[in-house]
């Protein structure tokens, strides 16, 4: 079980500021091939919720990814700052943008069956490829 906590950080150059009122410490690796073409390699990133306050918004970028979510950066350093899920508007945050001493722990992987073979994680983790993300999350078709 996750506990919670309420996190802050930002991009590279400080132009946004991103303030998560209740991010979970399980860190998650995604490793579609969409999260890795935006991060160079596997997204890490923390449920950041639905209440997340942006600080710099003047400083945001938008890119609509799919129908169902969207990726957000600076669009002044490029720094990912978070994928949102449209319906729901939870937050996908990398792990990396936050300042802060919560102890994280690596306990699940998503696309597994998309993760290329030159690196591996060795933690032991739930793993759920593609056809079961897609299962479990994605609002049914109309």
């Amino acid at each position: 079980m996750s506990d919670v906590y309420n996190a802050k950080g930002g991009c590279l150059c400080g132009a946004v500021e991103v303030i998560a009122k209740s991010i979970s410490s399980n860190v998650g690796v995604c490793h579609c091939d969409m999260c890795r073409k935006w991060t160079g390699g596997p997204l890490m990133a923390v449920d950041g919720g639905i209440d997340v306050v942006i600080e710099g918004i003047e400083n945001v970028s938008v890119y609509n990814s799919s129908d169902w979510a969207e990726r957000v950066f600076c669009k002044k350093c490029g720094s990912h700052l978070f994928y949102r899920l449209k319906e729901s508007n939870q937050h996908i945050i990398p792990v990396g943008i936050f300042d802060t001493d919560i102890p994280f722990v690596l306990d699940h992987q998503i696309f597994i069956d998309s993760k290329p073979p030159y690196y591996h994680f060795g933690n032991n983790t739930k793993e759920m490829t593609g056809e079961e993300v897609f299962a479990q999350y994605a609002p049914p078709s109309e």
